[in-house]
């Protein structure tokens, strides 16, 4: 092994929360996740992380000097400068949660912190879909939608560290909400968007009497998700294939957007355009090439993310780096 520097990441998600070690992304040595829970607090997870943390120095035999640092990747909304985690949505008890003084204090190491699509944005454009552009955006496309923007090859960060976040646009007057806006291009465009609106459309189905697999998962459940959708599309239903495909064209009314105001070569998309595939990119791009800029959408290739499910782990050494 030689001598260069091992990066620390922590990825710090609703559901899980993982522990990396990196010498040569996005190659990890060592990697631990455990369930975040965040209804118990953050005390339980931050002691967590920094039992992880020493565990997988140990455990890869690393001399501490060749620590170079720690990155934290978590949802916003965050204070970056400062380090504090300001209680996302969906780590709402984390209130003002200053998790990288917590780290720095703990191991002696500096400290970085980035919200999740910027700092997948940073990873993708590294080592991902991607590389070798110097204008991309990338779309986390998860439960929510956040985004990152590169622009002459370096993160566009903006006046507080919110540039980009096209998921907060308003789409439409009224609508599914994400952003806590009702017709905004999280609220259309993203996994619980779809959810949403595939609630409704599934009424409606239940009402007139059509016929979908969705109607029993929801008389089941009292309620859907993307999966659920994802599932009954690949079986061949008519109203899930409808609603992916209406979800693509939101997005692409979105990806307009983004095109006219970055101009960028290449926007890459993580999350469900990784599962869903050309059901959902498909009318996405037909929809960015009728709505944006003729010569900007010619040049701006729609691509899923490169990394999968390694893009958190990756992310998150990123920020430990610098970017």
């Amino acid at each position: 092994m030689n001598e260069s520097r091992v990066w620390i990441g922590v990825d710090i998600g609703g559901t899980k929360t993982a522990v990396v070690l990196s010498a040569e992304p996005p190659a990890m040595l060592a990697r631990i996740e455990f369930p975040t829970l965040p209804e118990l607090g953050p005390e339980r997870a931050i002691d967590l992380i920094r039992q992880s943390i020493h565990q997988v120095v140990k455990s890869s035999e690393i001399d501490r000097s060749r620590l170079g640092g720690i990155g934290v990747s978590c949802g916003g909304p965050l204070d970056q400068a400062a380090g504090i985690i300001q209680a996302p949505p969906n780590l709402s008890t984390w209130v003002d949660v200053p998790i990288t003084s917590i780290l720095q204090q703990e191991f002696g190491l500096p400290s970085r912190m980035e919200n999740d699509a910027n700092a997948g944005a940073i990873a993708e454009h590294r080592f991902g879909a991607g590389f070798g552009t110097r204008y991309m955006v990338f779309l986390t496309m998860g439960t929510g939608l956040g985004a990152g923007v590169i622009a002459d090859g370096r993160l566009l960060s903006g006046a507080s560290g919110q540039a980009g976040e096209v998921g907060h646009v308003r789409l439409t007057t009224s609508g599914p909400v994400g952003y806590n806006k009702a017709g905004s291009v999280e609220g259309w465009a993203s996994g619980g968007g779809m959810a949403q609106v595939a609630c409704q459309e599934v009424k409606a189905a239940i009402r007139n009497g059509d016929v979908t697999v969705l109607a029993a998962r929801y008389r089941e459940s009292g309620t859907l998700t993307a999966k659920d959708v994802a599932e009954a599309s690949q079986g061949g239903d008519e109203l899930a294939r409808r609603i992916i495909h209406n979800t693509g064209c939101r997005l692409g009314e979105a990806l307009a957007i983004l095109v006219d105001l970055f101009n960028p070569e290449r926007i890459v998309i993580g999350g469900l355009a990784m599962r869903l595939g050309e059901s959902l990119l498909a009318p996405a791009r037909l929809t960015m090439r009728r709505e944006a800029l003729p010569a900007s959408a010619k040049i701006c290739q729609v691509v899923p993310a490169a990394l999968g499910e390694k893009i958190g782990d990756v992310a998150a050494i990123c920020v430990a780096m610098g970017f």
